[in-house]
């Protein structure tokens, strides 16, 4: 495929979805993403289309919201690992709230198995996930239809949740800076994901590295109120990610980077591979137990000298050995 033709075809997925990863436009136009990571710096350089963290956004600053259909397709493999690693956080006869979005929905499927536990949402699509799961109660909010997402919305949604007190709240987002938090870019699913977030003791936000350093018009929960971020690894290339993931580490969030199987390969010298048990046809391939140097700002936190992201390697574990599957590391903060 010439340039020409790439470059206008990832022009056109832009478009269509608003935010695409370095790795799904590499896949469709079936060339490297170094080659990818070129074509959107000419294109950026016309002023098509703007650079993010790992991907390539629509020009303005501000990303618009894609529909259900197009997120669905973007960073399957991401959203996976992370609600692999979601769900192993989640224990027996638990309240907990889910909003809506393509990773929570994939969270939603794999709480289906754990027993007595109670799942408040406004999400047709988390709800519709756990319909056939006898052990688990799902109490939907009340709310007007918003038919981009599935997603209850409105004063009605937001009058239901008043009063309610669970132990967590799992939310998704459309970007998240270290400045501002979570975000998205409709007001209606704003206010909804505010009043969830109030309601839980614990926030827990699954966010892929795509989002990472996106900002978007409207603030859901600021970075101080996030308990925990539950990602993936991003790509080496991607340093101002990293660094993005550890100025929220600096905040007191929680960092945990999921494995997806498309980091670099142990080679020599390096990390020792270990073989990871196959979960069945369709399930994520698990990353080895191994270091993932991060770099980072300088943190917040005067814990003493010493320099550099610090990550504590974390095994592999299968579920209801204490750790949640498909975990490789915790990004500590930054120590100087």
């Amino acid at each position: 495929m010439f340039a020409a033709e790439r470059r206008q075809l990832i022009l056109e997925m832009v478009r269509a979805n608003g935010a695409v990863s370095l790795r799904e436009l590499a896949r469709v136009v079936q060339t490297s993403e170094v080659t990818v990571r070129r074509d959107v710096r000419a294109l950026e350089a016309e002023g098509l289309l703007d650079r993010r963290h790992g991907g390539a956004v629509l020009p303005g600053g501000f990303t618009r919201e894609s529909g259900f259909p197009q997120k669905a397709h973007l960073a399957t493999a991401e959203k996976t690992a992370i609600a692999d690693v979601a769900a192993g956080l989640v224990e027996e006869g638990e309240a907990i709230v889910v909003g809506a979005g393509t990773t929570t929905q994939e969270l939603a499927r794999r709480l289906a198995r754990v027993p007595g536990l109670t799942v408040v949402t406004n999400s047709l699509l988390v709800a519709q996930a756990l319909a056939h799961a006898n052990r688990v109660e799902v109490v939907m909010t009340g709310g007007t239809l918003r038919g981009s997402n599935y997603a209850l919305v409105g004063s009605g949604a937001e009058q239901s949740l008043q009063g309610l007190r669970v132990s967590r709240a799992f939310l998704s987002g459309s970007g998240l800076t270290a400045e501002r938090g979570l975000s998205t870019s409709n007001m209606l699913s704003a206010s909804v994901d505010r009043a969830l977030v109030q309601a839980a003791a614990e926030v827990v936000v699954l966010a892929d590295h795509t989002k990472l350093g996106v900002d978007t018009m409207f603030q859901t929960v600021p970075p101080d109120l996030i308990t925990r971020l539950v990602t993936d690894e991003p790509p080496a290339q991607e340093e101002r990610a990293a660094a993005e993931l550890q100025a929220l580490a600096d905040q007191g969030v929680q960092v945990t980077v999921a494995g997806t199987g498309h980091g670099t390969p142990p080679g020599p010298g390096g990390p020792e591979s270990e073989s990871a048990p196959s979960a069945g046809p369709g399930a994520p391939v698990r990353q080895p137990r191994r270091e993932v140097p991060l770099p980072g700002q300088r943190g917040r936190h005067p814990q003493g000298g010493g320099s550099g992201a610090q990550l504590r390697a974390a095994p592999l574990s299968a579920p209801g050995e204490g750790q949640p599957p498909g975990r490789i590391a915790d990004l500590a903060p930054r120590r100087h």
